[in-house]
């Protein structure tokens, strides 16, 4: 018969084994639990503590009835109570354990069975997630500190043609993947996460994975493993790749293209010099109006066709990415007064007027790009002038801005058809008109404001624009004021106390100058007819008259002679090309004239020479007569080096026509022969060096005549370069080769007769 201890002992044994057999039906891994204490699981011996007691308590009655002393009895009567209360406790106290030691089994087997239960799940986590990784292609890949693998995926090992057991141990070089194992000092506090772009060749090609490493130290073990994902990106490999190939292609199909107009706009400047300067000479002989007639419109057609080449010589460099900005110390007012005298012929060959106004404050010096600041005047104010038709352009110039160092802002009004909303919005785009339709009456390649835009940008400044259909158009342009540097202050008062009546129908050119007078403290007033005048003409000064307005018999200034103006100065207003007028005027009655476009200097300095009575002398800068220094140099003895022979007769021409000598030669080694050779006839005062020649260019030429001037010690001859090429940087190196100066094509005889006279007097 079993005790309860070895029932419980059984049950316990007969459990694990029954959980040890699930498991093993379901592939489980147990964990049996630990033995019990041995002297928990034995019997106690009950028999020998029950036979003790009945003893004890014999020998207790046998010495009461022998008459043995009564301790005695007592003593072994309270010993066999005592020995039977033990034995109850014993009893209880077993009875307890056994109860404990039941439960515990019982406890240790739901244990167990939890505990297989969350390993069984554990595993089964695992291998989904390992399946999840493999669905998505990724590589997994464990390595230790020397960089032997742990353990690979399936895809890994399906990629590199070999089985994953085998993989264990090895490194990745030995099966042909470039991945270094991170050094230890790159994760000393912990951890190192690493990325890079790994080529693995697999089926004859390489396949493009993203591979990051996260590299970690175990603090207190000290122990290294590097745990790796990469991802296939060779799509996107291939794809820079191309996009890479196509960046490239796109590039030198733009330097080639840049190439191609820089060839073709100095190929094609190189004939047009031709046209051009021949239609000038031609247009100074004697011929009938119909053949002046035809001869301007060879000029004008030529002038059309080299505006376009150079916007598109200019927008080419641009679009390039090879425009610098230059900048330099450059006058506001100078530049704004220089261009619209060069474009005033063609606003008055159209019957329409052009005036500058520049303000007082603006100062006399700012550091900007000159060439760049003409060039986006030249096309705002050329489109103002060719959509103008009736009334006039204006150029303004002024300060605006009180922070440091304010802005200085050009700003051309016209008096146009205007633009349409939906126009404002794509005008400054490339290839886009103001009218884009078959119909328009007016070409162009539409890349004028574009440029501009471009070109103030770079410099930092703004370009805007404001227009109303039918009520022309305004477009300014702001650049920083920096390096500002006003010179002598301008008093904004020099003309107080002088009152001048404007009489002209061009209103937008008399009311620039009007705002010039009113800027510097004067009072005017403009009018379009001598009765209108006469209603104004109370504690007036000056009367400037457009010589437009005036009869050859001087009408006009006799009607307002009688009509309040008998004390006033009479000035007449002239264009150019009436300079031929000037004796008539005079003797009609004018004091001096003031050539249009006016000067804000000029104007000033004719008011106040009345004022201080002096007499006022003309200050045309187109005077018939020519200069002191071209008194003086007549007969000058020139060398023209220039390969095209239309090139070299149209300035052999305009040189001889001014009186100077010529010789002409067709290459550079020629040129350095005429100058520096012992037979040469006689020394000459300028030299005229095309760049592009036979034999040698030209700047070789120059930089062998100026080596043979420092040998001998001669004094160094002007050289003026001859080039159709008008960028910066062709400039400065010729300069740097030691050109005295530069000449762009297509020459103007009269700019070409000047510089060679400055240089020779210089």
């Amino acid at each position: 018969m079993m005790t309860e201890s070895e029932t419980a002992e059984g049950t316990t044994t007969q459990g694990a084994a029954d959980i040890g057999a699930g498991a093993a039906m379901s592939h489980r891994r147990i964990i049996s639990p630990p033995p019990l204490a041995p002297e928990l699981l034995k019997e106690p011996p009950r028999g020998l503590y029950f036979t003790t007691l009945v003893a004890v308590l014999v020998l207790a009655g046998l010495s009461h009835l022998t008459g043995a002393p009564a301790f005695i009895s007592i003593g072994l009567l309270a010993a066999g109570l005592s020995g039977l209360v033990l034995l109850a406790r014993s009893l209880g106290e077993r009875e307890r354990a056994a109860e404990a030691i039941s439960e515990n089994a019982s406890r240790s087997r739901a244990e167990i069975e939890t505990l297989a239960d969350r390993m069984w799940e554990l595993q089964e986590s695992e291998e989904r997630f390992r399946g999840l990784i493999d669905a998505l292609g990724d590589l997994v890949v464990h390595r230790d500190r020397d960089g032997r693998i742990v353990y690979a995926n399936k895809v890994f090992a399906e990629l590199i043609g070999q089985d994953q057991r085998d993989l264990a141990g090895r490194t990745l070089s030995e099966i042909g993947v470039d991945v270094g194992v991170v050094p230890d000092a790159a994760f000393s506090e912990g951890e190192c996460l690493s990325s890079t772009d790994v080529g693995i060749r697999s089926a004859g090609m390489v396949r493009w994975f993203s591979w990051i490493e996260l590299s970690v130290r175990d603090k207190t073990s000290n122990a290294v493993s590097h745990r790796a994902i990469a991802r296939d990106i060779t799509a996107r490999k291939r794809a820079e790749t191309a996009l890479i190939s196509a960046r490239e292609r796109a590039e030198y199909a733009s330097q080639a293209k840049s190439r191609f107009l820089a060839t073709v706009s100095h190929e094609i400047r190189t004939p047009m010099n031709g046209i051009m300067g021949m239609a000038k000479l031609l247009h100074d002989t004697e011929l009938s109006p119909e053949q002046r007639t035809y001869v301007g419109a060879i000029s004008t057609s030529a002038s059309a066709l080299l505006a376009l080449i150079e916007d598109l010589l200019d927008y080419s460099k641009i679009e390039a990415g090879r425009f610098d900005p230059e900048p330099q110390p450059m006058s506001p007012r100078e530049i704004a007064d220089n261009v619209v005298e060069l474009l005033a012929a063609r606003a008055y060959g159209k019957g329409i007027g052009l005036g500058c106004h520049v303000a007082p404050d603006v100062p006399q010096m700012i550091t900007a790009d000159p060439g760049r600041v003409r060039q986006v005047l030249l096309n705002l104010i050329g489109n103002a002038i060719k959509f103008t038709d009736a009334g006039g352009v204006r150029l303004t110039v002024e300060r605006t801005g009180d922070e440091h160092p304010g802005r200085i802002r050009f700003t051309v009004t016209d008096t146009g058809a205007g633009l349409r909303a939906e126009d404002m919005e794509r005008i400054f785009e490339e290839f886009e008109q103001g009218d884009g339709t078959s119909t328009r009456s007016h070409g162009g390649a539409g890349l004028g404001l574009a440029i501009s835009k471009r070109l103030v940008m770079s410099m930092g400044g703004t370009i805007a624009a404001r227009s109303m259909p039918g009520e022309g158009s305004e477009f300014f342009f702001d650049l920083p004021a920096y390096g500002a540097t006003d010179g002598t202050p301008a008093k904004t008062d020099v003309l107080a106390g002088r009152c001048a009546v404007i009489l002209s129908r061009n209103a937008t050119e008399a009311e620039a100058i009007a705002d010039t007078i009113r800027a510097h403290g004067g009072r005017a007033n403009v009018v379009v007819t001598p009765e209108q005048a006469a209603a104004i003409s109370d504690g007036c000064n000056a009367i400037l008259v457009d010589a437009a307005m005036e009869e050859n018999d001087g009408r006009v200034l006799r009607q307002l002679r009688e009509n309040g103006f008998a004390a006033s100065e009479a000035v007449t207003l002239i264009a150019p090309t009436d300079r031929g007028l000037l004796g008539e005027l005079r003797a009609s009655g004018y004091s001096t004239f003031l050539a249009r476009p006016v000067r804000a200097e000029t104007l000033l300095r004719v008011l106040l020479a009345n004022q201080n009575g002096l007499q006022p002398q003309p200050t045309s800068r187109r005077a018939a007569a020519k200069p002191a220094a071209s008194r003086h140099l007549q007969g000058l003895s020139v060398l023209i080096a220039e390969d095209n022979e239309i090139n070299a007769m149209l300035a052999r021409a305009a040189l001889l026509k001014a009186g100077h000598r010529v010789d002409v030669v067709s290459n550079g080694k020629a040129a350095v022969e005429a100058v520096t050779g012992a037979a040469r006839k006689r020394r000459y005062d300028v030299v005229l060096m095309d760049m592009h020649m036979p034999v040698m260019d030209g700047l070789d030429a120059i930089s062998a005549i100026r080596r043979h001037e420092e040998q001998h010690g001669l004094a160094a001859v002007p050289i003026l370069v001859l080039s159709a090429d008008s960028q910066e940087k062709t400039r400065h190196a010729v300069l740097a080769h030691g050109a005295s100066g530069f000449v762009t094509k297509p020459l103007d005889p009269d700019v070409l007769i000047n510089l060679v006279e400055q240089r020779a007097a210089a």
